[in-house]
Formats: C-alpha cells, structure tokens, sequence
C-alpha cells in the first residue's frame, strides 16, 4: 500500500497544510481505491474525497476504502478540522466546502440531479489555499469537477485527471482535458507519486528546478517562445519568481532541466498557455489593508470630491492596475459609495473605474461578480447586506456597484496607459517586476494621472528614485498625491506595441541585372545624371517607414542605436525630426509639397538643410507614400561691426524661423484639439459597447444556464424511460416465453 518509489525526502518536505481534493461518480470505486492505495501513509498531505452518491441509502465508501490504506478514513463531520494523512469521505445529500482548515456540511442547493458537489469542494479548495490546492477527477459521467479544476488553475494550483481510456465512464476527465485546465493525465495508481513529485518539491531550490543563474539560454528562449504565443513580454519579471513558475511546471511534466523544459514547450502549445497562466499571480481579497482604505475613505476621496466639486470636469476617473478577479476595484467603488452617503451634498459625483489584468480568465470571472461564501471573512455584515445579494453558491455584487467599473484586459508594459486619472491603485504589482521596469512605471503614473491625483501603492511598494514626482501621505499606508515636480518624466518611456517592419524595408535600392542583353543609352544616362546631380531623398510610407533611399542621406539620416529600426521618426537628426514629422503629415493630408527651409543639422554647426515633403499620388499603388527631398543650403553671410548693428531690428533668418515656430506650434495645438475630440469621441464608443457586451454576455449566460438544466433533466428523465423500456422489454419476453410453454391459445 505504500508507493516506495517515492523518495522518503521528498515526502518529508510535502507541506502538511495541502488539501487533495478527489471528484469521482459512476464507476469511481475501482480508480479511488487504486488512487488511496498509492498514497504512503506519511506523505503530509489530506485527502477529501466526494463522489456522487445516494442520497436516500448509507454510505459504504469509508468503509470500502479503509481497506485499501493504513491511513485513517473519516466520513466528514461539520466543522471538523483537517489533519495530514487522513482520507475524508462525503456523507450522503450533502455538499463539502473547505473554510479556514476546516469541513462544513451544507445542504444541497440544487435538486438532485442537478447538483456538482465536486465543483463545490474544488472551488472552496481554489479560494481557501491558492496556488497550494491540488485537485483530481476520476470516473463519472457529465462534467462535474470540470469548472473546479479551472478555478485550481486560475489560481496556480495542481490539476490531475484520469486518463480516459481506463475510466469506466470516461465523460468527467474527457469533459476537463477538453477544458484545458488538467495538468497531469495518469492512471489512478501513478497519481499519488506524481502528485508528491510536485507537492514535496522545495520552493526556491532542489530537484526539477534549475540553479540559479544556470540555463540562460533557455530561459531567454522559453520566454521568447511565451512572447510569440501571447505577445507579451515578460523579460522585465523578477529571474527568481520566472524560475521558480517554470521549475513548478517542471515538476509536473518529470523534467530535470529547463533545456528538456523548453524543448518540450516547442511542440506543445497547450504547455505554453498553462506556464503563462502560472506566470500570472492573481492575489487579491475586499479591504485587505483596512488601515488603507481608511485612509482612502477620510483623507482622499473627501479631497478628490472637493476639488471635483470646484472644476467641475466630468466624473472622478481611476485605474486599478493588476485587479486580478476584480475584488480590489470593487472595493474602491464600495468605499467610494459610502462616502458619498456620508456627504450629502456631493451625491450628485460619479466615479468611473478602470479595473485591467493581463489574465483574461481573471477578468472574466471580475465582470460576473460573483464571489464565494469565504468574504465573508473580509466583509462586516453591513457591507455584505448593502454590496451583496446572497446566492446559494456565494455572494453577487450590486448592479450600481458593478455598473462603475469597466474591466479590461491590459499589458501595463506593453500597452498604452489609462489618462486623466483622480486615483490610481498599482498595488503589490510591481513586487514582481524589475528593478529597471518599476523605474519606468512610476514616471508613467505620473503623466496618467491629473495634477493633485492619488496613487496607492502596497505594502512593500515605493516610488522609488522618483520621491520629487509625489507627495507621500502616509509613508505606511503608501498612499501619495502627484506632485508638480515634473522633471523626471523627461525619462518616461511611453509603452507602445511595435509595428511590424514593412517588408520592403530592407529594400534600399534595386539590384540591376549582371548582364543585361541590351544597353539603353538613356537609362544608363539617366542613371549617372541622377548618382551625380540628384539630392538625396527617402520614400516613406504614412507611417513613416523607409522603403527606398536614393543617394547619401547620412548626413540627415543616422541608425538608432538597439534593435535596427527603418523609420524617418527615428533616423532623423534631433534638429530636424519634430519638424520633418510635421511636414510628413501636412503633406499627407493637404497633398501639397511642404517646404522647410534653413533648418540647423546641429545646435554646435551652422551647416543648414532645405527638406522638401511632397506627397506621391501616381500610380495609385503608391497612394500613402511621401518623397523627403533633403538639400544643403548655406547660412546668409554675418553682418560686422557697425554695419551689422545698424542693418534693421532683426536678422531674417531669426524672423523666419519664428514664424515657421509659431506655425508649428498653432499646427501642434490643432492636432491636439483634433486628436483629443476623437478620442473621447472613441472613448464614449468603447465605452457604451463595452456595456451592450456586458449585458448581451449576462444574457447569454443566463440562458447557458436554463438550457443546462434543461439538459441535465432531460438526461434524468431519459435515464427513467430507458429504465422502463427495460422492465416492459422483459415483462414481453417472460410472456412470450409463457406463450411458447404453453402451447395453448389463451383467451
């Protein structure tokens, strides 16, 4: 009954406090006993064990399966407490939570028929110990376990399924592998090794997971390969929580080196998706940090409502960076509300949040607003009366609560930020990232937020080297206000995607035949014409990159330094390239040639350039592109002495150069006002979609629901004809078999 090939230190290191939730139903003894007889009777680890039952008969399942372990086996009592190396079993017409280390017995909220208990117990498993609950799914029919174990996963935790194909009824563990939310398919006997293989695997160091700072190369390719699946980059993470994901789901697949791991990762898609999963740590609960939120209802808000009050300027705005499944902005909104009741005067002030993760799963479950019986720990029965509607399966937010926040998926490294902020909350975010990356974050909270806005940061958060960017408020409770000192934002790098290259981009001229047949006279004419006497210049396309060069244009022109990159906006000299970007888009929208005339390659030289931006409009397949002339001009010649002093108020070239400014700057001005119409104009659009989505899904959802329980009971009342059609199959075959006996003609 004990599995010796588990090594017995690996058993030690097993943590005692991990819970091994078991789902079986129809033909589940066989696999359970096999799966109770794997597990060594001091592996640290607690087994629970619900399968589908009779509700009317005794159980007989303790007993079945003490037989098979030296472990204890208990049917579960209410409030009883979990202890390492015990097996609990489910009691009939009951369904099993995990609270606080402890059993609870509840009633079954649904009919028989239509209930999941296994989901039940592996949800509570999910929110009561994280990345630390195990859950498994053997013989059954229907997909009960199946969303249980997609909670497990979303938060990190160990998923295992039979393998089908040595199931009886193989529709549960085929219903969660289609799911994509198993880690490990085995047979019931291999489980409790595998299982061990993970779960007494040390957390920083040890078997399956690599040394630090060994295998390099295939953490830089492994990461590679998770930005060409989902195209984000998590090059900026901390290396140490990177590995220590990756080693976890080493564990599962028995691989000893990230090398295999990344080989391995190469044919397997599927892999990808569950270690970027695992990469993303969703940890969050309402209030946590009271004292903040204190703070935040006292001292903030009232101050933000003020100043609202005396601009005037629309409803407060605020971004909840990392909200995970969506508890940390609802809890603002909550907060937010109760402020307002205690300010009449203010109840006309709204607030709209921007709740984003890179976690879609997490932002999915966020915008359902649905949370497990385990607030109430977090909540006062206040709140949960006003905030909440009790379900039987938990608790659902208020509609005026949901309505304030707008949930989102959103790469903070990556994707452009949320603006004119009041409040943004980025906390125990950035614990995760770099060094390098937090410095580039803190600036960019700066610009997304309006002068005299919040920012909350966690516990073991700071700003950092930007301490002159804002104004602490309490150092413990890190709250701060935006400060006015803006001039380290001068390094902020603003997060863009990158556009592909174009493919001709590489294309800076045409490569003529080695030996032509036949020589033009006036192509090769034309040709040295051109090499000898033509300007430089550069095709660009709208976006601004180069896809043909003709003559020198180093003197204009010049590689960034990085990753190569063939765009005007980037190659130009800094003299020039605000005004050449300019040119290029009046030009492409008025298409009229843009003159520029006497511009300075270099504060330090008097070498000056003319640049020409003309628009191509023939052939049509050139529509988009622009023709940038460049021509070397010379500096009018200096006037001496008195001569010069008496020649006029002001030298022309300054003249010209200031009207050609103020041009600019009246063109930048309109283009704001232009661009700064559309996007609130676009913002207004997403955002009234936004919630024609959201209320279509809550539909679509609610008939999901009606059209499964439809189906569930279908499938019982098929169940009870196919019974019938049994017995009347056997009571016509007992007659004519009575018939046939008889040999007499009955009457």
């Amino acid at each position: 009954m004990v599995d010796a090939s588990v090594p017995a230190s690996r058993i030690q290191k097993a943590r005692s406090t991990r819970i091994v939730g078991v789902g079986a139903s129809a033909g589940g003894l066989e696999p359970l006993e096999q799966f109770i007889s794997g597990v060594p009777t001091a592996s640290g680890l607690a087994y629970v064990v619900v399968q589908h039952m009779d509700p009317t008969h005794k159980a007989l399942l303790g007993e079945l399966l003490q037989r098979v372990t030296a472990m204890p086996v208990h049917e579960v009592r209410d409030a009883q407490r979990i202890e390492p190396d015990v097996v609990y079993v489910i009691p009939p017409n009951t369904e099993l939570t995990v609270v606080e280390g402890m059993l609870h017995l509840a009633s079954p909220s649904q009919l028989h028929g239509r209930r999941l208990p296994i989901d039940v117990l592996f949800s509570s498993l999910a929110r009561e110990l994280g990345d630390r609950a195990i859950g498994v799914v053997l013989s059954g029919m229907g997909s009960d376990g199946t969303l249980g174990l997609q909670a497990i996963q979303s938060q990190g935790g160990l998923t295992l399924a039979q393998q089908p194909d040595s199931a009886q009824f193989d529709a549960m563990p085929k219903s969660a592998i289609a799911a994509g939310c198993v880690d490990i398919v085995a047979l019931p006997g291999e489980m409790p090794a595998r299982i061990l293989g993970v779960a007494g695997a040390p957390a920083a160091s040890g078997p399956g997971l690599p040394e630090a700072g060994d295998h390099a190369a295939a953490l830089n390719s492994i990461l590679g390969l998770l930005h060409d699946r989902t195209r984000h980059d998590l090059a900026d993470y901390k290396p140490n929580t990177l590995v220590r994901r990756i080693g976890r789901r080493m564990a599962v697949h028995s691989l000893d080196t990230m090398t295999a791991y990344a080989a391995f990762l190469r044919h397997n898609t599927q892999e990808l998706d569950l270690l970027f999963k695992e990469m993303l740590i969703g940890v969050t609960t309402f209030f946590r940090d009271p004292e903040v939120w204190q703070e935040l209802r006292d001292q903030v808000l009232p101050t933000l409502l003020a100043r609202h009050a005396a601009a005037g300027n629309g409803p407060l705005r605020a971004w909840v960076v990392g909200c995970s499944t969506g508890e940390e902005a609802y809890s603002l909104a909550i907060t937010f509300a109760e402020v307002l009741e205690s300010m009449p005067q203010r109840a006309s002030c709204e607030l709209q949040i921007f709740a984003t993760d890179l976690n879609a799963d997490a932002i999915a479950a966020a915008r359902n607003g649905r949370f497990a019986p385990t607030i109430t720990r977090d909540l006062t029965p206040a709140r949960l009366a006003k905030f909440f509607t009790e379900r039987p399966d938990g608790y659902q937010i208020d509609k005026r609560i949901r309505d304030m926040v707008l949930f989102a998926q959103h790469d903070v490294i990556l994707d452009p930020p949320f603006t004119r902020l009041d409040i943004l909350s980025c906390r125990n975010l950035m614990i995760y990232f770099s060094a390098a990356l937090q410095r580039r974050l803190v600036p960019l909270f700066h610009y997304s937020l309006r002068h005299g806005g919040a920012l909350l940061l966690g516990n073991s958060e700071t700003v950092g080297r930007a301490q002159t960017l804002f104004i602490p408020l309490s150092p413990k409770s890190r709250l701060f206000w935006r400060g006015d000192n803006a001039g380290a934002v001068d390094a902020m790098v603003f997060p863009t995607h990158r556009r592909p290259a174009s493919p001709s981009a590489t294309q800076e001229s045409t490569v003529p035949a080695l030996n032509p047949p036949l020589v033009n006279l006036q192509s090769v004419a034309d040709q040295l014409l051109l090499q000898t006497f033509s300007p430089p210049a550069v095709l660009v396309n709208d976006g601004g990159d180069i896809v043909y060069i003709s003559g020198r244009t180093g003197r204009y022109l010049e590689p960034a330094a990085g990753k190569a990159n063939w765009n005007i906006h980037v190659m130009a000299r800094p003299a020039i390239r605000t005004q050449l970007a300019i040119a290029l888009r009046t030009a492409l929208q008025d298409k009229t040639p843009v003159q520029l005339r006497g511009l300075r390659l270099d504060d330090e030289t008097t070498a000056t350039v003319d640049i020409t931006v003309q628009a191509v409009l023939q052939p049509k397949s050139f529509d988009g592109m622009a023709m940038i002339v460049f021509r070397d001009a010379a500096l009018p010649p200096k006037r001496r002495g008195r001569l010069a002093k008496s020649a006029g108020p002001a030298n022309t070239s300054v003249e010209d150069e200031l009207v050609r400014a103020r041009a600019e700057i009246q063109a930048l001005r309109q283009e704001m006002r232009a661009s700064q119409e559309e996007l609130q104009a676009a913002n207004e659009e997403l955002q009234s979609t936004n919630e024609e989505l959201q209320s279509a899904n809550e539909e679509l959802t609610t008939s999901k629901e009606e059209a499964q329980s439809m189906n569930e009971e279908l499938q019982t009342i098929n169940g009870e004809l196919q019974s019938k059609l049994d017995d009347l199959a056997l009571s016509q075959s007992d007659m004519q078999n009575l018939l046939n006996s008889t040999d007499i003609g009955p009457v």
